[in-house]
């Protein structure tokens, strides 16, 4: 591994080395640690499908592209996404994946049990649920009786890189989502990701497809394109938060002036003089 090691949350290279034919062995390793199945409920084997693309109509009218998608020996759909910088729209857009892939199980004239359990998997490099738990997962429970579930169809994840970060101890000897989560952690010390790269075979396989990456010429600009994207993005993200708030103070200062004009207005001064004196037009300080 090199010292200066790519990011496995890069969306080009987490595609590549979870998400194409070959890759079964991280991504059936990585389902199970998320979903906690072991013992006889341990996920075995998953098919990669590698037809990723969504419509133009999936995503507000823009065409759109998932990260990694599996199908389950009992036909249960897996969608894994990941999301970098937060838009606001987490919950709902993990729900518009949900429902594509869960109407897209059923032909018309078809029974309606033959539509397929769909799992949403979303890693996040942003806080967003406001609940302690790195980890959260969602299901559909009647509301005056939570333990009884209506139905195992939908199932969404959602994982907190930045809680996960905050955690004081990592369990990585016994969590197999702990190793995982400390391997996709671009901040994760070098001798950290060594030692979890000892333990598991699965993380290794990973990390072998991310040195393929590193090492072709041609991926590597990929993965560099990708990664001035979400620089971009995140950038832009910032700059609309900055302008935002200055906007939010200048009106501030706005109403400040008004309501002190309002108050001289009302002691007698005179318009003139309280326009030296708050920087307000004749025809803002006529008009209160």
């Amino acid at each position: 591994m090199a010292e200066e090691r790519l990011n496995p949350l890069n969306d080009f290279a987490f595609q590549k080395a979870m998400g194409e034919k070959g890759d079964e062995v991280q991504l059936t390793a990585f389902l199970n640690a998320v979903l906690k199945r072991t013992g006889k409920d341990r996920i075995e084997s998953v098919e990669i499908l590698e037809d990723t693309d969504l419509p133009a109509e999936t995503v507000g009218g823009k065409a759109g592209k998932l990260d990694v998608l599996a199908r389950l020996v009992d036909d249960t759909m897996v969608d894994i996404e990941i999301q970098l910088h937060n838009e606001y729209n987490m919950e709902r857009r993990s729900l518009d994946y949900w429902a594509r892939h869960y109407i897209k199980g059923i032909k018309s004239g078809q029974d309606y049990s033959l539509l397929p359990a769909v799992i949403c998997v979303n890693i996040l490099d942003f806080g967003y649920i406001p609940l302690e738990e790195f980890h959260t997962s969602f299901h559909i429970y009647e509301d005056r009786h939570k333990e009884y579930m209506l139905t195992d169809a939908l199932e969404l994840h959602f994982l907190d890189m930045v809680k996960f970060r905050k955690q004081p101890e990592k369990d990585i000897r016994h969590d197999p989502l702990h190793r995982w989560l400390v391997y996709f952690d671009k901040y994760s010390p070098i001798s950290l990701i060594e030692e979890v790269l000892k333990m598991d075979p699965a993380i290794q396989k990973m990390q072998e497809k991310i040195d393929w990456i590193q090492g072709n010429p041609d991926l590597f600009r990929a993965y560099l394109r990708y990664e001035k994207a979400a620089s971009d993005e995140v950038t832009r993200i910032n700059g609309a938060r900055r302008e935002g708030r200055q906007e939010g103070r200048q009106e501030g200062r706005q109403k400040e002036k008004l309501e002190i004009a309002r108050n001289l207005k009302r002691m007698g001064i005179s318009a003139e003089q309280i326009a030296q004196g708050t920087g307000l037009s004749a025809e803002e300080i006529a008009k209160l």
